[in-house]
C-alpha cells in the first residue's frame, strides 16, 4: 500500500497535470494521473481527446505509456483524478493496462480532497485470471 506521504505528491503531480488536458469540447472532462514506477520515479500524464474515439488517450494511459517508453516495467501505485463529484473511477479498459503491468494500487480522487485507494484486484478482480488466459498468446 502507498503511504499518506507519497499519495499526496503524487495527487498533487495529476492534479497540476489536467490544466495540460486536451478537451475536443469544453464540456468534456479533464482528468490527471501519476503513475509511482517502483524506482520510486513519478510519471503524470493528461486525457488526450480527439473527434474520433478511437485516437482519443485516457490520462492513465498517457502517464503509463510515458513511464514504459522510459523502460519502467514495475510499478506502486497509480493516482487519477477529475473535477468529479465522486473519487474518478478509471475504465476497464485502463484497469486492463494496470492490470497488464500489476500495478497494485490504484488511488481515485477528485479535486475536493476526496481519496479512494483500492487495490487492484477489488477493482478488477479476476485479473490473474485472466493473465493466465492463453487464447491470445503470440508463442505459437
Amino acid at each position: 500500500m502507498l503511504n499518506e506521504e507519497i499519495i499526496d505528491a503524487m495527487v498533487r503531480q495529476a492534479m497540476d497535470i489536467t490544466r495540460n488536458a486536451y478537451l475536443h469540447h469544453e464540456e468534456e472532462l479533464a482528468v490527471g494521473a501519476c503513475v509511482l514506477a517502483s524506482d520510486g520515479t513519478m510519471y503524470t500524464g493528461c486525457n488526450v481527446q480527439n473527434r474520433m474515439p478511437q485516437l482519443c488517450a485516457s490520462a492513465e494511459q498517457v502517464a503509463m505509456y510515458k513511464a514504459l517508453s522510459d523502460g519502467k516495467r514495475e510499478f506502486d501505485g497509480i493516482v487519477i483524478i477529475a473535477d468529479t463529484q465522486e473519487p474518478y473511477i478509471p475504465s476497464g479498459m485502463s484497469l486492463q493496462m494496470l492490470a497488464e503491468f500489476e500495478v497494485p494500487d490504484v488511488v481515485m480522487a477528485n479535486l475536493n480532497g476526496m481519496v479512494d485507494q483500492k487495490p487492484l484486484d477489488e477493482l478488477l478482480p479476476y485479473y490473474h485470471k485472466m493473465k493466465e488466459n492463453k487464447r491470445f498468446s503470440f508463442d505459437d
